[in-house]
């Protein structure tokens, strides 16, 4: 039986998951970036039951070849153009390893103080760097603390919203779901809607406000939707402002927002995931302009920052708001450093009571890259960004839909007219994603599909930029030409019908001319042989039916002037008109026919006019 691995197993199998990381980080370029498998393929390949007794380490790895690695789609690829990116990197592994090795649980600053104040300073240096308020630093009114997904920090910013709000009510009474209000746009992302249905507010609660052509929220309708809701008596909680919406990277307004949301005294919250750490290069601060109005911010590390999920940074300008929110001391967990108020215990911070150390392998990528190397990296997908933009906008087969100030930029084919664009453009996104190079993934907007082209994966360069353009390229024209092939052959195949439809017709004429002709033929020979009989005919012809004489009836092909019908039953009035009734209801009329007044009319004014020269060709 396997029993405990040693410290010498460890090290020798440390070894080898190391060389197989770095071996697959070597190689990543030559696998197809989305996982082949189908649905149930990767179950398929493990056993029903557990084993019963231990396997070598050898085996496992074995099948982390044949079992794992076709199941999984490769973020670190250089050719994942998908979603946003999702940045691991060798410091943060490590020091992932490390805090795994460590295995502490800190959940309060006396079970493990270095866990708690790693992260306080590194929060602290990474508030520098994105040069964030002065109120986010532990030494101020907030501070910072890594949280597992900005999904989660939205959740935790509304909790603490609802209590500063409501002065603390909502922890003993709960929310009133028809008295608060939180405000969000159309660009928002999901996750704002998720802790309203969360936090016990219901998506009612939820106002979405208008945004304007570049797609950011527009100041002028939250002020108003805010004064009408508090005229009607609700009490506003929380704006979600986005730097960097998921669609797009649109950024709201902070610096407009801000003064509306103090104004009112409603929470400014600021989600940042994506486009939050791009602040690090000074020269892109300026998207985010007017951040110091904000009472709570996040960002993601796991996105762009090269370090690996999950690694969500979480500022707020109050943490008195944020603990009085979420903060509860059982007696097992009080001590003295608690109960002294000297330290903070990141447990009153986030929504679980556990946490892991995150913060180490965050100090390792600061540390390892410092500044100017995590300004690099962001720098350098942004300038790759804009050089794909500009062959875009520059190619006839493609417009840029949307502002790109980041490394994110939405494509829109063109397609020829007739062509359903968006299922074209969908056709084009599996084309490529099909053939393994590259993966790409779409949005909409205006209503339109769009392809999202996001870089910021470690080892993509120009180079996979390039191909990737050219892939674009050669898909768009492929499929073109192939929308023209189907065209072509449906013009063909609609004028061979028409051609057989005047065939057809022309026979139809003839066999009529031709039956006419053998009618007037057999007319013609019957009068030539006997004349009498074709005169008396004529002459029965002009009496009347002599049935009819007797029975007292008008003859079959006569009518009975106005007013003279004899029959006071008869179903035809005396007069031209004709009146329906309820007890006679209008006939059905055939679908064909079945037109409006308007159709109609339509019909008869294109009509062409008597004068040829007043209605012009074309």
């Amino acid at each position: 039986m396997t029993g405990h691995m040693t410290p010498e197993e460890f090290r020798q199998h440390g070894h080898e998951v190391v060389d197989w990381i770095a071996d697959y980080w070597g190689r990543i370029g030559e696998f197809p970036v989305r996982s082949q498998v189908s649905p149930g393929d990767v179950r398929a390949a493990l056993p029903p039951s557990p084993p019963e007794q231990g396997e070598p380490f050898a085996a496992i790895m074995a099948d982390l070849d044949r079992v794992v690695l076709p199941g999984t789609t490769h973020w670190q690829h250089p050719g994942f153009f998908g979603y946003f990116p999702a940045n691991t990197s060798g410091p943060s592994v490590l020091g992932d390893l490390l805090s795994a090795g460590l295995g502490v649980q800190g959940m309060s600053w006396v079970t493990s103080p270095a866990a708690t104040e790693v992260e306080q300073h590194v929060m602290d240096w990474l508030a520098e760097l994105l040069d964030l308020p002065a109120s986010f630093r532990s030494t101020g009114t907030g501070g910072g603390v890594v949280q597992d997904s900005s999904s989660g920090a939205n959740l935790i910013a509304l909790l603490a919203a609802l209590h500063r709000v409501s002065r603390g009510a909502t922890l003993r009474q709960g929310v009133r779901p028809d008295e608060y209000t939180v405000y969000v746009s159309a660009q928002t992302h999901s996750s704002m809607e998720k802790a309203a249905r969360i936090a016990g507010l219901g998506t009612d609660a939820i106002r979405v406000v208008e945004v304007d052509a570049e797609l950011a929220m527009s100041p002028r309708a939250l002020a108003a939707r805010i004064e009408r809701d508090v005229a009607r008596g609700f009490v506003p909680v929380l704006v979600c402002a986005t730097v960097g919406t998921t669609s797009t990277t649109a950024i709201d307004p902070l610096a407009e927002l801000g003064p509306i949301c103090q104004r009112h005294g409603v929470w400014l919250h600021v989600d940042a995931a994506y486009a939050g750490v791009a602040a690090v290069a000074p020269e892109l601060r300026p998207l985010q302009a007017g951040v110091e109005w904000a009472d709570s911010y996040t960002t993601d590390a796991h996105k762009w920052l090269l370090t690996g999920f999950d690694a969500t940074l979480f500022w707020v300008a109050d943490r008195a708001a944020l603990t009085g929110a979420l903060a509860i001391l059982p007696e097992y967990l009080r001590n003295a450093a608690t109960d002294a108020g000297a330290v903070v215990d990141y447990r009153d911070w986030q929504i679980e009571l556990g946490r892991r150390f995150r913060a180490l392998k965050l100090w390792f990528v600061v540390r390892w890259y410092g500044a100017e190397g995590l300004r690099a990296h962001v720098r350098e997908h942004v300038a790759l960004a804009q050089e794909l933009a500009g062959w875009a906008e520059a190619d006839e087969r493609f417009d840029v839909v949307a502002p790109h100030p980041l490394s994110l930029v939405c494509l829109r084919p063109r397609w020829v007219r007739g062509v359903d664009a968006d299922v074209a453009t969908m056709t084009l996104l599996e084309r490529l994603n099909d053939g393994g190079e590259v993966l790409l993934t779409h949005t909409t907007v205006d209503g339109a599909a769009v392809l999202r082209v996001a870089i910021g994966a470690p080892a993509t360069t120009r180079a996979h930029v390039e191909r990737l353009w050219t892939l674009l390229r050669e898909g768009h024209d492929w499929l073109a030409d192939d929308f023209e092939e189907q065209a072509r052959e449906q013009r063909e195949a609609e004028q061979a019908a028409r051609e057989q439809r005047e065939r057809e017709r022309a026979e139809q004429r003839e066999q009529a001319e031709r039956d006419q002709a053998e009618r007037e033929a057999a007319a013609a020979t019957e009068n030539a042989v006997s004349p009498a009989d074709g005169a008396a005919s004529a002459d029965e012809a002009a009496q009347p039916d002599a049935a009819a004489q007797v029975d007292g009836s008008q003859p079959a092909d006569e009518t009975p002037p106005v007013g003279e019908v004899d029959d006071p039953t008869s179903a035809v009035p005396a007069t031209d008109e004709v009146t329906l009734t309820d007890e006679a209801p209008l006939p059905e009329t055939p679908a064909a026919w079945d037109e409006t007044a308007a159709q109609a009319s339509a019909q008869a004014d294109r009509q062409p006019p008597a004068n040829p020269a007043e209605h012009p060709a074309g």
